[in-house]
């Protein structure tokens, strides 16, 4: 829970604070190949990052129903359960995909920061909350911030808007008490997420975003690189 009145940071995950596109990119590709169907091109695999896997395979030609499950079984068990990649940080061991992963440099000296500046930090993630929690463990960005929430493992908890709402409720957020968030994030999903829960947005260019796609989603302020991330937190909350 939060004292009030508090100044709460909402933070993606993937393409935020980690360089994830190597485990999803593999996972994803293992998915198309069980189900006999081409795997989509670099450009449109860089759009699997940020959404729900479902929307993502939806949008690639996957019906709703059989299909649907079996692509998403067989991403969640590459993802998830089965050491099929090699480690980047670790060479000569196997891991899913969701550690064939890497925490941004100047990530960590970041989160200190705004942790010294009195900000509640929480990550807000569209990737399913238990695969989220082992992410954030195995890279130790845990410790970094005062929580983790992602989606559910089923479809009651799929947008980022959901999310931000979920990690509301658990934490007593209360704008009535003078309690005030922004969303930070590097695709569409935490703009219009942000959008739709009425908070602010700031977009960062070191992710996955397509050109011009934060600004046209409504982003309240960009910014060009991790080392800034403190300093633009500062600003919105300044304004």
């Amino acid at each position: 829970m939060i004292d009030h009145p508090a100044k709460v940071v909402l933070l993606d995950l993937d393409g935020t604070l980690t360089q994830s596109h190597p485990g999803i990119f593999a996972s994803v590709a293992k998915a198309f190949e069980a189900l006999g169907r081409p795997v989509p091109d670099d450009e449109e695999l860089h759009r699997f990052i940020g959404p729900s896997i479902m929307d993502s395979f939806r949008r690639n030609g996957i019906h709703d129903g059989a299909e649907m499950d079996e692509a998403v079984k067989v991403y969640r068990h590459y993802y998830s359960d089965v050491a099929a990649f090699d480690d980047p940080n670790n060479p000569g061991h196997k891991v899913p995909g969701r550690l064939f992963n890497s925490v941004y440099p100047g990530i960590p000296e970041q989160m200190a920061k705004l942790r010294e500046a009195g900000y509640y930090l929480a990550v807000a993630t569209c990737k399913p909350e238990p695969q989220a929690v082992v992410v954030c463990e195995h890279f130790h960005i845990t410790g970094m911030v005062n929580g983790v929430f992602g989606a559910s493992m089923d479809t009651s908890r799929l947008n980022k808007d959901q999310v931000i709402r979920y990690c509301f409720e658990h934490i007593g957020y209360d704008e009535s008490a003078g309690d005030r968030a922004v969303m930070i994030g590097d695709r569409w999903t935490d703009m219009d997420g942000a959008r739709e829960t009425g908070i602010g947005a700031i977009g960062c260019r070191w992710g996955y975003a397509e050109p011009d796609e934060l600004e046209e989603h409504g982003a309240s302020l960009m910014v060009d690189t991790v080392d800034k991330l403190a300093e633009a937190v500062d600003e919105y909350f300044g304004r």
